[in-house]
């Protein structure tokens, strides 16, 4: 008996908070505001920009990704929509494909030397990491 009481509590635990709105429509599940006026994204993108320290690693990887390599970007000081841009500059420069993940910002293929150089006529400081 305990158990099923101790389920039905999760359940309705779990039911508890709001998603849908007539008045809001679709609220965001970590703020509780309307998805419009969500700042969820914001704070998060705050609290990424202020655990960096000021310098651009960039390294090589080839770990899960079935030996393919990629370069990645990481500890860029800007905010998520330029960062965005700086992607599309960085995959375009380099002519090849690429992706932003968590703040990090991959490009297929071995170019760590042209981005340490295009990196740094930005601006930054720029290191490179690992092997």
């Amino acid at each position: 008996m305990f158990q099923q009481d101790s389920i039905l509590a999760s359940l309705s635990d779990q039911l508890k908070g709001l998603v849908y709105s007539t008045e809001k429509g679709d609220l965001c599940p970590g703020c509780g505001e309307p998805v419009a006026e969500c700042c969820c994204a914001q704070l998060e993108d705050e609290a990424r920009l202020s655990k960096l320290d000021g310098i651009v690693r960039i390294r090589r990887e080839t770990a899960g990704r079935k030996g393919k390599g990629v370069t990645t970007i990481s500890g860029v000081p800007l905010p998520d929509a330029q960062l965005k841009q700086l992607t599309a500059r960085l995959k375009k420069s380099c002519g090849t494909g690429g992706a932003l993940k968590a703040g990090v910002i991959e490009i297929q293929g071995d170019h760590r030397d042209k981005l340490k150089q295009l990196l740094e006529n930005e601006g930054f400081t720029v290191k490179l990491a690992g092997g």
